[in-house]
């Protein structure tokens, strides 16, 4: 075969896959690849993962004694549902806010560290293992309730150690697999299994609490995880070249698209540069922007949608689906989610106005996702997984502390709180985005660039 320099290859690529002569551009290209299946496995992955996250958020309402006085200790109370299947505690709206929200400390933990490691150690173990402990202590959880609600904070921190793990780790999986002009496409099919997992979570918790009890709830997406751990296993390479499945047409397509990055691994990150970047800081705090309003709604939706609408817990997990689902169908925008959580609060206690500003408060929200996730790989694919794990750190403090909140001003304040809760997320919103308007970047930033042009 002739060879080509490699500029002269990449001119003409586009003209190449024009052309029917079964050229690799050609055949690997599309949905048939093999890099397009372990996307939508890692999209699986990621709804088992974010499932057993969300299902907590509607099985605390099952859990709970609404009835119960505020602050006593974590027994269980003589309700009409207390039984084998659906034992019952008196937990305040604190001790709530806090267990909802310790999942996100142990995944505050893993970012930068994470985002280090999968650069040097196997992204297939790292994912793997992570999921399949994040499963198991999902089925451990029932029996941590009954201990006590220290124990569920436990379980739910290893929980947030092991997600977080999987979420930050995957980006590193596409540095390997995915040519530049698909990862965004990649990235997206595969990351939006984040949106997909909470509402197929919410659809299905409502059911089972209703015909088998809560406890099953946590059996079932733990039994889930572990299947897909297993799958990940067994399908997952860390290498195109060394993945038996894949064809000789699609590891030549792979590796001469990557040849470029060769020169960028084991390169030490310029760490005061990235301190010192407005467009770093601009997603960053995008990301916390974000997240702040997603651990609101992702969090305290069922309670909101219980204390309102006053709804049984099936149908209060079909609601609280409804935001999420559409959420993933969308997923661009900060200012919209702002309006229409803010328009909750004028609305009265109608059921179709409530829910619609709900529903596209979730779904616009979705729209800053893909955004959020390919910008650091726009301004530094060098450093992308570190700087991924910075970003995302940053945003899950953001969801630590808007979470924390909550839970506080739902204790102090049960009739004013929805307000206060609805407005601090709108300005949060609205100030990050003017900060993300007036300093962000999609170039390649200086600290970023490679020294040597080219590489032959």
């Amino acid at each position: 075969m002739e060879s080509r320099p490699f500029g002269e290859r990449s001119s003409s690529r586009t003209a190449v896959k024009q052309m029917d002569d079964g050229s690799p551009s050609r055949r690997v290209s599309g949905f048939c690849s093999l890099r397009c299946g372990l996307a939508l496995l890692l999209h699986f992955c990621n709804v088992s993962m974010m499932s057993q996250r969300a299902c907590l958020s509607l099985t605390m309402v099952a859990m709970v004694n609404g009835t119960g006085p505020q602050g006593s200790p974590n027994t269980s109370a003589p309700e009409p549902l207390d039984d084998v299947k659906n034992p019952v505690y008196n937990w305040s709206p604190q001790t709530q806010g806090i267990i909802l929200s310790s999942v996100t400390y142990g995944m505050l933990i893993t970012q930068v560290p994470v985002g280090y490691l999968s650069g040097i150690y196997p992204v297939k173990n790292m994912v793997g293992s992570a999921l399949l402990l994040s499963s198991l202590l999902s089925l451990l959880t029932p029996l941590a309730a009954g201990v006590g609600e220290s124990a569920v904070i436990a379980c739910r921190v290893a929980q947030g150690l092991s997600q977080g793990t999987v979420l930050v780790a995957q980006h590193t999986v596409w540095t390997k697999w995915a040519p530049p002009q698909e990862r965004g496409r990649l990235t997206s099919l595969s990351l939006s299994g984040l949106m997909l997992g909470p509402s197929v979570a919410l659809c299905v918790t409502g059911l089972i609490c209703q015909a088998l009890g809560w406890p099953m709830v946590f059996y079932i997406f733990g039994a889930g995880g572990c299947t897909l751990s297993l799958c990940w296993f067994l399908l997952f390479y860390d290498d195109p070249e060394g993945h038996p499945c894949i064809s000789p047409a699609e590891k030549e397509f792979i590796a001469s698209s990557l040849v470029e990055q060769a020169g960028s691994v084991g390169k030490s990150v310029p760490i005061r540069a990235v301190l010192k970047s407005r467009p770093v800081w601009a997603i960053s705090l995008g990301c916390f922007a974000f997240s702040w309003t997603n651990h609101v709604m992702f969090l305290y939706l069922p309670t909101f949608i219980s204390s309102k609408l006053h709804v049984n817990v099936r149908e209060n997990g079909l609601l609280s689906a409804l935001p999420h689902l559409c959420c993933w169908l969308f997923c661009p925008g900060l200012l919209l989610p702002a309006v229409f959580v803010v328009g909750l609060l004028y609305l009265g206690p109608g059921f179709h106005g409530t829910i619609a500003c709900l529903t596209l408060a979730s779904a616009t929200l979705g729209f800053c996702v893909a955004g959020m996730v390919i910008n650091p790989l726009d301004i530094a694919p060098r450093y992308y997984g570190f700087l991924k794990g910075v970003t995302v750190l940053i945003g899950m403090t953001g969801g630590l502390i808007s979470s924390t909140l909550a839970g506080i001003i739902l204790n102090q304040d049960p009739e004013a709180a929805w307000s206060a809760i609805f407005f601090l997320v709108a300005a949060v919103n609205v100030s990050s985005l003017l900060f993300y308007l007036v300093f962000a970047a999609a170039d390649v930033q200086a600290w970023a660039q490679e020294k040597q042009l080219t590489r032959l």
